[in-house]
Order: structure tokens, then sequence, then C-alpha cells
């Protein structure tokens, strides 16, 4: 398969990948068809996803059965009035179906956009109206149903129902859900859409988290797709007869980066562990049981794992381990290794890109490092003057492109705001907003954000929608939302909070409480603040803008 889009697949060095490495593209590529459904002609009995929850369920899923549902899932959504170019939301946790509709909506050209089912009706309200999604095709949960019905007066939408649906069907409510059980198999045979979709039309787009205002949405292309090849082949390591697992909520770009192109180019099978709570030990039977040869997760993962006596467990089967999401503690890569034998393997990129920066199989790690640039890009680092860094100076992180295209892989706009857009990618170079500095080897190393986007286990919290959400409790008058590094997620989110007068002598752990409570109810519950501390006053700038560097700076010194 991978010979069909890439001019040479073997590579003995960095120097080599990044000289050869060269795409051969397709004019109409859309994976669902090139891929997926060539690997059912190829390997129809290749087994493609391995699918089980806590309950002990277990869904074996060969190509050619991958196939025959993604038709069926297409003819269904096409029965709904789905077809190319409409925005469809996805909130379906880690639930199998989430594959089956992914790849039915590439089949139709549709826009997939994956979300959290931690949105709250106001996170489902602005993601409609703003993108102007016209289905919602989510799990079958009495919160994640009580959100969706509370946004349908102001943003209606079609509403599609997964799950063992009965029961929720049944009971009082306003707004008519279609039985995916129900009603899926029942629609007619597929029938391609005469009009395919072009390489630039949008495919996928995620909202992100920024520093301030509401969450961007970023858009990406047919070809986006494409540019995972590199993740899953080389930086994954995988081949046919792999079984990858990668820890990632579907909601999260972490999720199409470790759960679906890269992992099927290279015609591995994607093994999914659908749980409610993460609990170590239990991961760690699930990777036994099932012989997982392949690990991907964020730091914050494998410092649990690492806390758990390891020679309980057979892990004989695995042969590769990555991470993402987040810096790695050197002393985390050591203990894992000292335990397993296994190098992990970092890697670096963002919602609007593929991984950019990565430590490859044919390099040796460095803990701590992200690695080297992807030969798909051309990275830089930038000191604020604009002027390319020397080794060892700390700069932005940043992708030039030529005029009039873009690299594989790199998103396409910030949709429906060219402002923005142009704010971080102009001049032939996209600002990632990331600090790094290169050594004499040319590995790069994370500093941090230039902005104040916070990164707790893997997740992306906007400083805006915390303190958003805390600024409608009547006892916050003002407040700054920062990050406190922490050894177990990276960083925790902290809330420095300017009470009202008349709540000041209340100021105590039950009110940290209340206030944690209060933020957990108007927005995803992960950004809730685990540090709260009263103050009598913010610093601000001349200007009156919160100066959040202050805080932290005070807080590294505590």
């Amino acid at each position: 398969m991978v010979e069909r889009f890439l001019r040479q697949t073997h590579f003995e060095s960095v120097e080599d990948y990044n000289k050869h490495l060269a795409f051969i593209i397709p004019e109409h590529f859309n994976f669902a068809y090139d891929v997926m459904d060539q690997w059912a002609v190829e390997r129809p009995d290749g087994l493609a996803l391995l699918w089980t929850n806590d309950q002990g369920a277990e869904i074996r899923a060969t190509f050619a059965q991958l196939k025959e549902q993604s038709d069926q899932a297409a003819s269904y959504l096409q029965s709904l009035g789905i077809g190319k170019g409409d925005p469809v939301m996805l909130i379906l946790k880690r639930r199998y179906e989430w594959w089956v509709v992914m790849l039915a909506l590439h089949k139709l050209g549709a826009v997939v956009i994956p979300a959290t089912h931690m949105l709250t009706k106001h996170d489902i309200v602005y993601r409609n109206t703003r993108a102007s999604v016209k289905a919602i095709v989510c799990v079958d949960d009495d919160y994640v149903m009580g959100q969706v019905e509370a946004a349908m007066p102001e943003s209606p939408t079609v509403k599609v129902l997964v799950g063992v649906a009965e029961s929720r069907l049944s009971r009082d409510t306003q707004c008519h859900w279609h039985d995916w059980q129900a009603e899926w198999r029942q629609a007619p045979k597929f029938q391609r859409p005469a009009t395919l979709n072009d390489n630039d039309d949008t495919m996928l787009m995620y909202f992100t988290s920024g520093t301030s205002g509401e969450p961007k949405m970023v858009a990406h292309d047919f070809l986006y797709a494409m540019g995972h090849l590199t993740t899953g082949v080389f930086w994954h390591h995988l081949h046919e007869g792999s079984i990858h697992l990668t820890v990632a909520d579907t909601g999260w770009g972490k999720a199409v980066w470790g759960k679906f192109y890269g992992q099927w180019f290279a015609g591995a099978t994607v093994f999914v562990f659908d749980h409610e709570k993460f609990n170590a030990d239990t991961l760690l039977r699930q990777m036994e049981k099932y012989r997982v040869t392949s690990f991907c997760a964020p730091p914050t993962i494998y410092r649990f794992m690492i806390r758990e006596d390891l020679s309980k467990y057979d892990l004989s089967s695995l042969e590769y381990c990555t991470t993402a999401g987040e810096a790695l503690n050197p002393a985390v890569f050591d203990k894992f290794f000292e335990k397993t034998g296994i190098r992990m393997m970092e890697g670096f990129g963002q919602t609007e890109t593929t991984m950019t920066l990565g430590t490859f199989p044919w390099m040796k790690p460095k803990p701590g490092s992200m690695g080297m640039p992807n030969g798909q890009y051309d990275i830089d680092l930038l000191k604020a003057d604009g002027t390319p860094c020397e080794d060892g100076e700390k700069g932005e992180i940043v992708i030039r492109t030529k005029p009039g295209s873009k690299p594989l892989g790199l998103f396409k706009e910030y949709y429906r705001d060219e402002e923005l857009t142009h704010e971080a990618w102009h001049d032939d170079v996209y600002h990632t907003g990331d600090m790094a500095w290169r050594d004499e080897d040319g590995y790069y190393w994370f500093e941090g954000r230039i902005d104040d986007v916070i990164k707790s286990s893997g997740y992306r919290i906007g400083p805006f929608e915390v303190e958003s959400a805390l600024m409608t409790h009547p006892a916050v008058v003002e407040c700054a939302i920062t990050g406190v590094p922490d050894d177990i997620r990276g960083m925790v989110v902290k809330a420095t909070v300017v009470l009202g007068k008349e709540w000041k002598d209340k100021a105590g752990d039950a009110l940290v409480k209340e206030l944690q409570q209060h933020v957990k109810k108007e927005t995803a519950p992960y950004k809730y603040p685990r540090i709260v501390e009263f103050v009598d006053e913010l610093p601000k700038t001349i200007s009156g803008k919160i100066r959040r560097v202050e805080i932290r700076n005070k807080d590294s010194k505590k």
C-alpha cells in the first residue's frame, strides 16, 4: 500500500529520509476509497480493527467488513440528507461506530467534526452555529443527550443516536432522534457519489483552544490523511501484523494520529480499549491479553504505568513505544526503559499539523527531546525579530511554506476567520506559537508556548474558556487562569481569583470546591482548576491586560 503513495519506502538515516521523502499524490485522493477499500480488495480477511471495552465486549472487523459497514453507513447518512461538504459533528467517545462513521463521511465527501463528550450546551451551540453543523451523531449517554437537546432550540440539527437506544428514545423528549441501531441497516445499497472530492476540499475540522476568545476551527483538506502516512509507517514503525494502541479519546486530534490514518496506511490492526475511567493496571492487562505490539500515549499515561509492578504483566509482544502531547520527563523515559527494555520515541505536532518533529527508528532517542524535523515539513526556529536561531538559542518553531502551496498535512485555514489565519500564517511562514531550542546534533527541545495555552494530561486548555466559566459565579470579580507544573499531569490548571467584597470572608476550602464544581458544570469538566488562590488584585499591564506570566513566575519560585 505504501508503495502507491511514496517514491521510496525504506530509509537508512535522517539524511536519506529528508533527501528522498517524496509523495505520489492522486488527483482526487480519498482515504476511505484509496486506502481502506483497496485493503478490502488486497487483504479482505486482514484484521483492521480490534475493539474491546471495560464491560468485556469485543468486536473484530476485517478490512472487507469495514468496507461493507462504512458503505452501509454512508448510504444511511445519505438518506438523512448528508452529502458533500456537509459538516457533521461526532460525539461518540470510543464507541466502535466512530470508525465506521468516519469512513462513511469521507466516502460522502462530508466534513467530519470530532468532538469530546464533555461539551456543554454552550459549547455545542457555539460549534453548531460557527460551523453550520448539519447533523450530530452522538453516543447514547444521558449527559451528552441532555446537552445536545438543550442546544437544539438555538442551533437545530439532524440528530442520530448511537447505542442501545430503546430506553433513551422512549423517554419524554421534545427532540426527535434517529435511532442508528434500528435504521442504518435498512438503508439501500450504497451508490458512490458521482462527483469526487477535490484534494483541497475540507475533510476534517477540529475546534481547538486558544488563549483568548472561543475555540478556533482548524480546517484540514483531504490530503491531511495522507500527511499521517509518515506518522504510522515511520514514527510508529508499523507494518502488516502490528497491533497498535494509542491512548486518546476520539474527540481529540491525537485520535486520527494514532487510531486511524497512519496505522491503516501501514496495514496494521488498530486496537481500541473503550473505557470510562483510566486505570493503569486495567490498561496493561488489555495490552497483555491482546498482545499489543505498538503503543503510544502522552507522558502522563507512562507516569502511571511505571508506578505499577510491570513484572506482573506479560508485555513480551510489545515492540515499539511512542509518546506525544506534552514534554516527556527524562526520568520517566529512563524508568520505562529500565522496566521494559523499550526506548520511548517522542514526537511533536499540533491540531493544525501532522507530526512535524519526531524520533524515527533510524535515530537514537535523546530523553526529553522531540527529535528532528519530519522531512515533509521545512522547519525552522525564529527569534522574536524574525531571524533564524543558532543552535542553543530559544525560538519559535515555524514551518516555511511556498507561495500558493502548503506542505502535506498542514491545515488549510482557521475556518471562517481570515484574520486569525493570517495572524498565524503570513509571508510564507506558519507560526506554531511553540518555543524550542535545537542542539548541535539537530535535535529539538520543547520550551513551552509563546501564549498561555495549558497542556494538562494531553488536553489543550485555553485560559479564556475557564475564566469565562468562573466569571459566571457571583463570587468572582476577576480571575486569571495559568498552568502549574505537575509530576503526573504535566501541568494543572490554577485559578487566581479576586472575590467580591461580600464573599471575601468566605474564602476557604468550601468556596474552592464550590468554584471547582461550578466550572465543571459550565464547561468541559477536565478544564476545572485543581488549584485556586484568592488574591486582592491581579497583576496587570498599563493597558489593563492581566500579566499571567507574572503569576507563573511567582508560582515557579514557590
